[in-house]
């Protein structure tokens, strides 16, 4: 599109815009504001608030979930807003585009809420209780360290590895539970320990 724009209409556009910069810098602007906070107690009535950590990256922003639905009662809570923490120093209540989305994630179809399982051979994965995956991978995991842990080295010193297996943490976790995962894996032997902060 080919617009021709004189210098008159470019100094009134950009006079216009500025002038409602000002208008917004000097306070007149929290009218919008004033709105939005009369209605999100309304948004919000009947909910249960929790703090939690979003769960995409390193940063670890702290997010506000608000459910609706009385546990107690024996109702299914269902999250129904998603807000960033504003107590919270990491983020002081601002979320990213993929943390401000994160209500729509967790409601989307494609989500792994279960453990699935393929089968040799299968052309599709099966649902699988929490018991048997984490049986499977604890067999395999104590099978794989039996057959190739390294007690002592070439010289006869105690170096108690595990080269054949790694893992990968989560980083968006708090500092006690980065502590206890640390602690678990290297007791292990593994030496391969990273998390989804330098991937």
């Amino acid at each position: 599109m080919n617009m021709e724009l004189s210098r008159r209409a470019f100094l009134r556009t950009s006079g216009a815009g500025l002038a409602g910069t000002t208008l917004g810098a000097m306070g007149f602007g929290e009218a919008e504001a004033a709105t939005a906070a009369y209605i999100k107690p309304f948004h919000l009535a009947n909910t249960t608030e929790t703090r939690n950590t979003c769960t995409y990256c390193s940063v670890a922003c702290g997010i506000i979930i608000y459910s609706k639905g009385d546990l107690k009662k024996g109702e299914k809570a269902e999250i129904v807003h998603i807000e960033g923490d504003a107590d919270h120093p990491t983020n002081r209540g601002t979320l990213c585009p993929k943390g401000a989305a994160l209500r729509d994630i967790v409601h989307s179809a494609q989500r792994l809420q279960y453990p699935m399982l393929r089968k040799a051979g299968s052309d599709s994965f099966e649902r699988i209780s929490w018991d048997v995956a984490l049986d499977k991978i604890a067999r395999a995991m104590k099978d794989d360290r039996d057959a190739n842990f390294i007690a002592k080295n070439a010289d006869g010193t105690t170096v108690n590895r595990w080269l054949s297996t790694g893992f990968l943490a989560a980083s968006a976790t708090t500092n006690e539970t980065a502590f206890a995962t640390y602690k678990v894996v290297r007791s292990t032997g593994m030496l391969a320990f990273d998390n989804q902060a330098r991937v």
